[in-house]
């Protein structure tokens, strides 16, 4: 390359915070889905294990139910106070578990910022998504209960009253 016959001599860069951010965000990611799997199943299991209380609650009260309708209430009737009980309790765990992640959120805001080394990172649950998982949480009850609101509409009033 020069005149004089000087080697030519190549400097070899690599990225180390691009490779670094990738790998970083390949973990991240891998974290992510494997939460949104839990979740799922998290939810899905809830959803069952409603649908399987209220089913008991329907067993125990056989003899209420006989009683409402031997009084007059309608297999609809019947229906909507198991109906009412499950988004009952759908909303009370949804505004319970808000409660707990916004109790959560200060310990945890105050490790994020003593690791972090600094106050503006902070974690937080916007109000949007606050509601939106209270009414999933009312809506999963809701339907985890159907089933079971059925099931105790159908009852004949007869033999709900015999039965012990």
């Amino acid at each position: 390359m020069s005149a004089k016959g000087e080697d030519e001599k190549m400097v070899q860069y690599t990225d180390l915070v691009g490779t670094l951010m990738t790998s970083v965000t390949e973990i991240v990611d891998m974290i992510s889905s494997m939460m949104v799997a839990f979740v799922s199943i998290s939810l899905v299991v809830s959803s069952i294990m409603i649908g399987v209380i209220t089913y008991i609650s329907v067993l125990e009260r056989r003899k209420e139910i006989g009683i409402l309708r031997a009084i007059g209430a309608s297999k609809r009737n019947v229906s909507e106070v198991f109906n009412a009980e499950t988004f009952i309790i759908g909303l009370c765990s949804g505004i319970m578990g808000i409660v707990l992640s916004e109790i959560l959120l200060i310990p945890g805001n105050i490790i994020i910022q003593k690791v972090s080394g600094t106050s503006t990172l902070v974690a937080s649950l916007p109000v949007d998504a606050a509601l939106f998982l209270v009414a999933l949480a009312t809506l999963l009850t809701i339907l985890a209960g159907i089933i079971p609101a059925r099931g105790a509409a159908k009852c004949n009033p007869v033999k709900a009253l015999r039965a012990e």
